[in-house]
């Protein structure tokens, strides 16, 4: 949804349903102790990975719904990296990945993106950012 307020953090953030399997949260967790990197595929995936971090302390298994707002100056601690598409402007989704990309760069490649006629939206083009 669009922020409609001055105060970013005063946003009410929905919630989603999420689930992280027992198989998924040892992979990420031996894949991060032993060095390597951690990408999300969809905001829906960072949310869920971010939210069960900031619960746990670490990628653990679990279900449940999160409402984690993430938006400038969010620390990440659970991904290295996300795939996502071209998010709308004023959308916490583009809060989400100015968060993570800088929004300086974030701005700069939505603007390549307009100029090269990318597709914006759910079935439009998307991003890699490391």
């Amino acid at each position: 949804l669009p922020v409609k307020v001055e105060d970013v953090a005063s946003h009410k953030m929905h919630s989603e349903r999420y689930s992280v399997g027992e198989q998924a949260a040892e992979t990420i967790n031996r894949v991060r102790s032993a060095g390597g990197r951690i990408l999300a595929v969809g905001t829906t995936s960072v949310r869920t990975l971010e939210g069960v971090w900031a619960k746990h302390g670490q990628v653990k298994a679990d279900a449940g719904e999160t409402d984690i707002f993430i938006y400038p100056p969010f620390e990440f601690k659970a991904i290295d990296g996300m795939l996502t598409n071209f998010h709308l402007p004023k959308s916490t989704l583009l809060m989400m990945v100015s968060a993570f990309g800088g929004r300086d760069f974030i701005l700069e490649a939505y603007r390549q993106a307009v100029e090269q006629r990318y597709r914006f939206y759910s079935y439009g083009d998307c991003m890699l950012i490391l």
